[in-house]
């Protein structure tokens, strides 16, 4: 059955949306759907935290569609920013669906959307709960800026396979940025290089230890130092 939101934007629009999500995990069914992302694309911007409810909304739909995308069909909505306001505008289907609606309830009695929770569904909600956390994480994990030395094995070592080698690693969280050769001695030159991470995803240490100085890059680098570990 398709609902109807009014100028989900101003405050009372949102009230509206909040109280209509009061006893709903998703706009028009038991799963995220079509519809919930044509209400979450109306909103302009991430309601504020004083609405509970499309809060609580607005981070679970907006991680799965950061994480595994929404492909729900959903029953229909419709969101419109310049219809008046009135105490029945959310959510109230028209007079004439009513029977028409109830027609379809009765024929719908092996779904049962509040009954209790299969395992499945418990196990879906867990796996939700666990996604909006990790996505959570992600958005407060802090940035550090590093500068690392780079050392090669000998004045042999071509600098710039070696470079492309350092550049080849990819993780995530992973960023490198400038760098240039330094003279050390003997005609000998190592690589500074400057890469910046999100803490909570990469540990310096580890990138030296099992992606730096291992085959096949061993080849080029015989060590790594940190030079230079800053908070962004």
């Amino acid at each position: 059955m398709a609902v109807t939101f009014y100028d989900v934007n101003s405050s009372v629009g949102l009230k509206k949306l909040d109280d209509y999500l009061l006893t709903r995990s998703y706009i028009t069914s038991y799963q995220a759907s079509k519809d919930d992302i044509t209400v979450y694309g109306a909103l302009s911007k991430a309601p504020s935290a004083e609405y509970v409810n499309v809060s609580r909304w607005y981070n679970h739909i907006d991680a799965l569609l950061r994480i595994s995308g929404v492909s729900g069909e959903g029953c229909g909505v419709t969101v419109e920013g310049s219809a008046p306001i009135t105490e029945e505008a959310i959510a109230t289907p028209p007079i004439g669906d009513t029977k028409a609606a109830a027609a379809e309830d009765d024929d719908d009695d092996d779904v049962d959307l509040f009954g209790e929770e299969t395992e499945e569904e418990k196990k879906a909600a867990e796996e939700r709960a666990a996604a909006v956390k990790k996505s959570a994480k992600k958005k407060d994990s802090g940035k550090s800026s590093v500068l690392l030395d780079v050392k090669p094995w000998d004045d042999e070592t071509d600098m710039k396979k070696l470079e492309e080698a350092v550049r080849s690693v990819e993780m995530e969280g992973l960023f490198w940025g400038a760098s240039k050769l330094v003279a050390v001695g003997y005609g000998i030159k190592k690589l500074q290089i400057m890469l910046s991470i999100v803490d909570d995803l990469v540990s310096v240490d580890d990138l030296i230890e099992e992606r730096l100085t291992v085959e096949p890059i061993n080849e080029y680098v015989q060590s790594c130092d940190i030079v230079a570990f800053n908070k962004i």
